[in-house]
């Protein structure tokens, strides 16, 4: 089938995007928030579609993905249909709540006419969404390429807008383990983290936009990961650092206590637990490849492409079924 949608969030988009169908990706001149186009620092399929808005009206196009509110304004506008009435609707909600947690309510709660797939089932019991029918779609990644080393006594970390985010992405955490060894710090707008944390050189590298292949390579290489967010759904980021095969150092919230299992290193709240088991992997390499070996089979095993992709056709193929 035809699916119209929005280049959003790059390794969800680059999963879904090698399923079996037609993708029509919106791209303006500018490659804006609304028209991203393609992804360009990762190989997708040909079946991934640009597409100019002028070029929407009448197009065929058998379901829309929504990941933004706006989005529902856009699909009327650029396509000329009203999504959920005109043509069938999937609202994809990748982020938890924000506000009033939770008894937050979500812009689409109410809706009869449309589908919202959550990416974690932590965000559909927090989520209030009404009326409106929900649904749960578990991650599914392209395994990374690369496998763990850890040769380099140093932690890895990965996240967006570290200064800007602050204590949602657990910045503030950082300079207790960059005590224990030298972090090296992945993702977009990193850079100057080290000074905003007043943190030596030697102990914390940002390394800003890179590349997913060559990012994996450089996990792969870091001894143990570090994911210290406090409120966020599940990132990607975490899920491919344990396919590499990388034992992880995670907070206990959100989905990540079902992601990482007890035998892949180390969940908790208290921080004492979390610095402890960073010094024992550190001190201890032969313990790191056994927990990242754990790690890298419970991520492929439930976050593998083949399971991700399978029950994203059976809700296409529902919706737009239903919706005859």
């Amino acid at each position: 089938m035809n699916v119209l949608l929005w280049h959003v969030h790059g390794s969800w988009t680059t999963s879904f995007v090698h399923g079996s169908h037609r993708y029509l990706i919106p791209t303006t001149p500018d490659r804006g928030p609304y028209g991203l186009g393609r992804a360009r620092t990762y190989p997708w399929p040909d079946s991934a579609v640009e597409v100019a808005p002028a070029d929407l009206p009448g197009a065929d196009v058998d379901l829309v993905i929504m990941q933004r509110p706006e989005e529902v304004d856009l699909t009327e506008e650029w396509l000329g249909r009203r999504p959920g009435r005109d043509v069938p609707a999937i609202y994809v909600e990748h982020n938890t709540p924000k506000g009033d947690v939770p008894n937050t309510r979500h812009p689409m709660a109410g809706r009869e006419d449309l589908l919202i797939a959550h990416v974690t089932g932590f965000n559909q019991i927090f989520w209030d969404t009404g009326a409106t029918r929900t649904t749960v779609v578990d991650h599914g990644i392209v395994a990374p390429v690369v496998s763990y080393t850890g040769e380099l006594d140093r932690l890895a970390v990965v996240i967006n807008e570290p200064v800007r985010r602050g204590r949602v992405t657990g910045t503030d955490l950082l300079p207790r383990f960059a005590e224990i060894a030298p972090l090296d710090v992945f993702g977009m707008g990193v850079a100057g983290l080290a000074d905003h944390l007043d943190l030596p050189a030697d102990r914390l590298t940002s390394h800003d936009d890179v590349p997913q292949e060559r990012m994996h390579a450089e996990l792969a290489r870091r001894r143990a990961y570090l994911h210290l967010c406090r409120w966020t759904s599940l990132g990607l980021s975490l899920i491919e650092a344990m396919a590499i095969g990388m034992p992880v150092v995670a907070l206990a919230t959100t989905e990540a206590v079902t992601a990482v299992p007890p035998e892949a290193g180390a969940l908790a709240t208290r921080m004492d637990t979390l610095l402890d088991a960073a010094r024992h992997f550190i001190a201890e390499p032969a313990a790191a490849r056994q927990a990242g070996a754990a790690a890298r089979s419970a991520a492929r095993d439930r976050y593998g492409l083949d399971r991700f992709l399978a029950d994203w056709d059976r809700l296409l193929e529902e919706e737009v079924c239903g919706s005859r």
